[in-house]
């Protein structure tokens, strides 16, 4: 195979977006974003509802596709033709809002199956590495337990097992809490806390802005489209220099 188209920037990005925009017909989306995410770095994105939050994490993992920009993960350019967009995504790891598991299955098996159909482990090595997994975001005791048998909570932390049992070097996270009951909440953000703490480069979608403070290495905020600040956690939630983030930050004070 021949070698992937690889950027000209530093490698040390792991994510390296350039002038991406994204229409939906005639709404545009993403209008020229522009954002990177070093190795190892934790960046948490807030915005109003509608503001291209989503939509960036998607067109970034390629399940949306850009309308045009550039995108490279770990330097390789993942919008060229010639690059094995499947291998790319075998070093993301995506946990989306809704859980997405599999009903009929135990979390074992849940956790065990994209390992054996993608990455073509055994039955015993995927079995020993799920159950790694669901006890690392504390669910050994779960391991033969239904999807219905768990609450929210414990859904989503199966999910998140599901993508680190993948072996990612990037973790994608998309509003990961907020179909949980708040106090579900905790337990999803302590196994990020500790996944950030670990050194995993994580790009996290989020409104939990406790959250934001407390994990982020830089905080981006987007409304309409663009990214409109980005900075320390200190900064951009503590003293935000836009009138569009003090705006926002305002309401979701006065909640």
């Amino acid at each position: 195979m021949s070698e992937p188209p690889v950027s000209n920037a530093s490698v040390t990005n792991a994510i390296d977006v350039r002038g991406l925009t994204k229409r939906f017909g005639t709404n545009e989306v993403l209008k020229g974003i522009d954002f990177t995410v070093a190795d190892r770095e934790v960046v948490c994105v807030i915005g109003p509802s509608g503001s291209g939050k989503s939509t960036l994490l998607r067109c970034i993992n390629r399940l949306d596709e850009p309308t045009s920009g550039e995108i490279f993960i770990q330097g390789i350019d993942i919008c060229d033709e010639n690059t094995d967009l499947n291998d790319v995504r075998r070093r993301i790891g995506m946990v989306f809002q809704q859980f997405n598991l599999f009903p009929h299955l135990t979390a074992l098996a849940n956790v065990s199956v994209a390992q054996r159909k993608v990455l073509k482990r055994s039955r015993d090595d995927a079995e020993r590495i799920a159950r790694e997994h669901l006890e690392t975001v504390g669910l050994a005791e779960k391991a033969d337990s239904y999807p219905s048998q768990l609450s929210g909570g414990q859904q989503q932390r199966v999910a998140i097992a599901r993508a680190l049992a993948m072996d990612p070097e990037i973790m994608l996270f998309d509003e990961v809490t907020s179909a949980l009951d708040p106090e579900l909440v905790g337990d999803v953000l302590a196994v990020m806390r500790d996944l950030a703490a670990g050194g995993m480069t994580m790009m996290v979608v989020t409104h939990e802005m406790p959250f934001a403070r407390q994990v982020a290495d830089r905080v981006v905020f987007m409304a309409d489209g663009v990214v409109v600040e980005s900075g320390p956690p200190d900064q951009v939630l503590g003293a935000p220099r836009q009138a569009r983030t003090q705006q926002f930050l305002r309401k979701v004070e006065n909640r």
